[in-house]
């Protein structure tokens, strides 16, 4: 039977969500930057002047998204930990039906018979309560720098055609198209985790990224 550890930490670094959120969340910040830019009016220094502040601002706030999922880490851990103690201080089998169903997506959890239910509580019952430490582990490490990583390479395709083209006009219209596939790249990948139509979540990413992008703009992002 597998240990406590191993059925309350994905193997996976990030989930799929997770991973698509971060690209999208790289290219919206570097795109507010540069859907500002104004050719007629910037000369090419000043496009790399914003250049920079779209990496330090990517850098800036990758940082604080990666201490937020060590935090949600740690939350979710904790939150596990808690159920557990419920299910081992649970007064009778309805008390424990409920808390499982917590643990449980809706979905999973209203179509589950009692007896599995039974099941389910008689074998987290027998599972040891693991000590709760408050610090990440190496697996919440690793998702941390993940996090960070997708957030700040996903911009660099952006801007590229402005590193090593000298028609800024071309170079703009260049890094927007390739905001555009990587939009349509990272939906199609979400919509082969979680729907039967990939390329309609595609599609739907790059209006959702688009919109985003406007929303930002609008109020001065």
């Amino acid at each position: 039977m597998p240990s406590g550890k191993q059925t309350t930490e994905s193997k996976r670094v990030l989930e799929p969500l997770e991973r698509i959120s971060e690209v999208l969340f790289g290219l919206i910040i570097v795109l507010t930057f540069t859907s500002t830019i104004n050719l007629a009016e910037t000369s090419r220094g000043e496009v790399h002047g914003i250049l920079i502040k779209a990496i330090g601002c990517t850098l800036a706030w990758a940082i604080i998204d990666a201490l937020f999922y060590l935090v949600g880490c740690l939350s979710k851990r904790g939150r596990s930990r808690v159920l557990l103690r419920r299910l081992h201080v649970a007064a009778d089998a309805e008390e424990a039906r409920r808390t499982i169903a917590e643990a449980l997506p809706p979905l999973i959890a209203s179509h589950l018979q009692l007896e599995a239910f039974e099941s389910l509580r008689q074998k987290l019952t027998h599972l040891p309560e693991e000590p709760f430490r408050l610090r990440p582990t190496k697996h919440d490490w690793w998702g941390a720098l993940a996090v960070l990583s997708l957030a700040c390479a996903s911009i660099f395709p952006v801007m590229i055609p402005f590193i090593f083209m000298s028609d800024a006009r071309l170079a703009l219209q260049i890094s927007h198209g390739i905001a555009i596939v990587l939009l349509f790249v990272t939906g199609y990948a979400l919509g082969l985790d979680t729907s039967e139509r990939p390329l309609r979540v595609a599609l739907s990413m790059v209006v959702l990224g688009s919109a985003m992008i406007g929303v930002a703009l609008v109020l001065g992002g």
